[in-house]
């Protein structure tokens, strides 16, 4: 057993989570895939889910993070806008150094965790 730390950062606007690891990961997924309904299968969520996803992370910034275009007989699509972009960059940039912080704290941890416990013989 070891100890490690686990931390999901999510950045709050009022009652809404405007950024999180699962918008960042949707974002990622747009980016790569050219489309909502592309991007939620790939990461095995509804479209309905998705789209409302990338309603709220449009609706609490200035600046929409992903564009889409209506379907049709060209097809529609979806792409992440530059300011999208910079956001995810700066976000997943975020996640690495709150790591980096966490890891620097567990060895106080550690020296104080619990063994692991050894489990008694069987007896036959």
């Amino acid at each position: 057993m070891s100890l490690r730390g686990h931390v999901r950062l999510r950045l709050l606007l009022d009652d809404d989570i405007a950024f999180g690891p699962g918008k960042a990961d949707l974002l990622e997924a747009i980016q790569q895939a050219g489309s909502i309904s592309a991007a939620a299968k790939v990461l095995d969520m509804s479209y309905r889910r998705a789209w409302m996803l990338v309603e709220t992370m449009n609706g609490c910034f200035e600046s929409p993070l992903v564009k889409s275009a209506k379907g049709g007989s060209g097809g529609g699509g979806a792409e992440v806008t530059p300011e999208g972009l910079t956001l995810l960059k700066e976000f997943r940039r975020m996640e690495r150094e709150v790591a980096q912080v966490v890891d620097a704290h567990l060895p106080a941890f550690a020296q104080q965790a619990r063994k692991p416990r050894r489990r008694a013989a069987a007896k036959s």
